[in-house]
């Protein structure tokens, strides 16, 4: 079953979100393999609200951590705080997995 990841920035982070954004988009692309889903959270107009939504395909919390923990964003301390909890998929891209 996947995880969800789902990370908070720091206060006050864009300047370091925005300096290791090239780096991040590049690690996603080097994982896609494992992403069924990820993308920033945002406000209703369109604006960046500091962090982020994982859904790794992975059977391992210990995998799912490590994948977050390698990440640019984590390697330079963006994060306030990270959720990682099993994701059981029933709907995803107008599939149905019931």
């Amino acid at each position: 079953m996947p995880y969800l990841i789902e990370t908070w920035d720091k206060p006050d982070s864009i300047p370091l979100r925005m300096k290791h954004r090239p780096d991040h988009l590049e690690y996603l692309a080097n994982n896609a393999s494992l992403l069924l889903a990820s993308g920033a959270k945002l406000n209703d107009d369109g604006k960046d609200v500091g962090g982020g939504i994982y859904i790794v395909d992975t059977d391992s919390r210990n995998e799912a951590t490590a994948f977050i923990e390698a990440d640019p964003f984590f390697k330079a301390g963006l994060f306030e705080h990270i959720s990682i909890v099993r994701w059981r998929k029933a709907y995803l891209a107008n599939v149905c997995f019931l």
